[in-house]
């Protein structure tokens, strides 16, 4: 029994540290895929470098995107920190 009085409060502790730092950081993470696997062509999307790019074509691992009008390049999709919305 004092085995468990003592090893009770550590219990307590990573269950604390386990619903405010690990499970929001796995749904954010989840949140984020899901809105990376909803990309498509013709989105604009806030890169992770403050760039604001329209995705040209999905590929597996890389976005191909348009920069501006003569500028295209790929980008990985990792490097994606958000959608883009307008703000018009």
């Amino acid at each position: 029994m004092e085995i468990v009085s003592q090893l009770l409060p550590f219990v307590f502790l990573i269950a604390i540290m386990y619903f405010v730092i690990i499970r929001p950081q796995q749904q954010q993470a989840k949140k984020h895929k899901e809105m990376l696997d909803a990309l498509v062509k013709g989105d604009k999307v806030v890169t992770s470098g403050g760039l604001i790019v329209e995705i040209k074509k999905v590929e597996e691992h890389f976005f191909a995107v348009k920069f501006n009008n003569d500028v295209e390049g790929r980008l990985v999709k990792d490097a994606v920190a958000r959608k883009y919305e307008d703000e018009a």
